[in-house]
């Protein structure tokens, strides 16, 4: 059965995956979380990586962990949504989370109750420029079909060569099935790599004096506020 994406105005369901470790689920999770705070969406964030989950780790204010393989911590995630409509729910999915993720939706139900509850059901795809990533979307919807709402994120800080995904046909076959895409654009390595050792948030690190928190310099701070403003205007474009 499929159902036409509800647009996230009420309420939604953000599932952040894409199966594969390191792609940058984490971090398109810790973006989401930093937006919607921005903005003053309130959610609720749901960390699904048992040894070192991100939204945990630099939002514990707004996150819980959550056992992908248990269906009591996995319903308190839609039972959250439906309680309170206005209220977003944010998921980072840890790597290898797509079975279990599956069968607990199939067995529950989960896209009919959200359906019928008039919350979105989001997943954002998030995909590097590798072989592995365009076989793990042929295997999302080759389980899902046309009965969730994608987001295939480019991450381009992992290469931004897309040229496999474009000749697999898993691309126009997504899009064929309601699909959008984000680039999410390269980034400087190493102010990364500080916002992370400093475990600081986004706002902390675009906000913070250079001689607190990150510690990064003049430049590398309005190098880290351009991206954000990129990111930002894409979660615009999409709705979030």
């Amino acid at each position: 059965m499929s159902h036409p994406p509800v647009e996230p105005t009420n309420g939604a369901i953000h599932f952040v995956g894409g199966e594969k470790g390191g792609v940058g689920k984490s971090l398109l999770s810790r973006l989401l979380a930093q937006y919607l705070i921005d903005r003053g969406i309130p959610f609720t964030g749901f960390d699904t990586d048992r040894s070192h989950g991100a939204l945990l780790r630099f939002y514990a204010d707004y996150a819980s962990p959550a056992l992908i393989d248990n269906f009591a911590a996995l319903d308190a995630i839609v039972e959250s949504a439906v309680a309170d409509p206005g209220r977003r729910v944010l998921v980072d999915l840890a790597a290898q989370t797509h079975d279990a993720l599956a069968r607990w939706m199939d067995e529950s139900g989960v896209l009919d109750l959200a359906a019928e509850s008039g919350l979105a059901v989001r997943y954002w795809h998030v995909m590097d420029a590798g072989r592995d990533s365009v076989d793990l979307l042929a295997r999302l919807l080759d389980r899902f079909g046309g009965r969730l709402d994608y987001v295939l994120v480019l991450n381009q800080l992992r290469g931004d060569d897309f040229s496999q995904l474009e000749r697999s046909g898993q691309l126009e076959r997504a899009l064929g099935l309601g699909a959008r895409t984000m680039p999410l654009k390269h980034l400087q390595d190493i102010v990364l790599r500080k916002i992370d050792a400093a475990d600081a948030s986004f706002w902390s690190a675009r906000n913070a004096p250079g001689s607190e928190g990150a510690r990064l310099g003049l430049l590398e701070r309005q190098r880290l506020r351009v991206w954000l403003a990129q990111v930002e205007s894409e979660f615009e474009r999409l709705g979030v």
